[in-house]
């Protein structure tokens, strides 16, 4: 109510007043705390999909390597040198790629 609780109550309005502050302060809390645990759900589901995608293409990844192998088609070792020198192209190392793939 503002200046009319005050007019009208004096302390007890403003009392009132800052009664009806805090609680809505408490009502936007709970309602961000609430839409960051929503969104916070949101990353969770899309990490456990795709950390799914990729234990699935780690998978693929590891049946074609072997197939490949005992097929005679690729060599392991030549395959691991070959991997080893990828990894390196992006100046690093790190059993990761960033550069180009062709």
């Amino acid at each position: 109510m503002g200046w009319g609780r005050m007019l009208l109550l004096g302390n007890l309005g403003q009392q009132l007043d800052i009664e009806d502050q805090r609680q809505e302060i408490q009502n936007l809390r709970a309602r961000v705390q609430s839409e960051s645990r929503q969104a916070a759900q949101g990353i969770e589901m899309r990490l456990d999909a795709l950390e799914r995608q990729n234990d699935e293409m780690k998978l693929y990844l590891a049946a074609l390597v072997r197939y490949l192998a005992a097929k005679g088609a690729i060599d392991l070792k030549e395959f691991a040198k070959l991997v080893e020198e990828v990894d390196a192209e992006d100046g690093t190392a790190d059993g990761r790629f960033d550069g180009n793939v062709v």
